[in-house]
């Protein structure tokens, strides 16, 4: 809970800076706060609701943790993997600069590999 202030105020921050009106800020503001705790409830309710034996069968909270880290990735590749390679959202040449091309071979190679890390390590690893 603790980044929630910090990315409230870069969420306020970005829609101020975007020229949005004050009450539509404030919407905003409340659907981003509301969502993480009404979601928690929704999801253990959905998955109190279940039996027990259902829960091991389709293993419901692998499947929860699966679409979290799935949404982390999106954003870490989609989002934040541009603006790291130097490709960001600036579509202007800097003067007196080469343009950025983005990431090299080694640290393609080196995302892979950190990628691929918990993969290996699960090998033979059974519960």
């Amino acid at each position: 809970m603790l980044h929630k202030a910090p990315a409230a105020f870069g969420l306020v921050s970005f829609l101020m800076h975007a020229g949005l009106e004050r009450n539509r800020i404030r919407k905003h503001l409340l659907v981003f706060a509301l969502a993480a705790p009404v979601l928690a409830m929704v999801t253990f309710v959905g998955l109190s609701q279940s039996s027990k034996e259902a829960l091991s069968d389709v293993n419901a909270t692998g499947v929860a943790m699966l679409f979290s880290a799935g949404t982390f990735l999106y954003v870490a590749t989609v989002h934040v993997l541009p603006e790291v390679g130097g490709t960001g959202h600036s579509h202007a040449p800097v003067q007196g600069k080469e343009a950025a091309k983005g990431l090299s071979k080694v640290e393609v190679g080196a995302l892979v590999l950190g990628c691929l890390i918990p993969l290996v390590l699960s090998v033979g690893h059974q519960h």
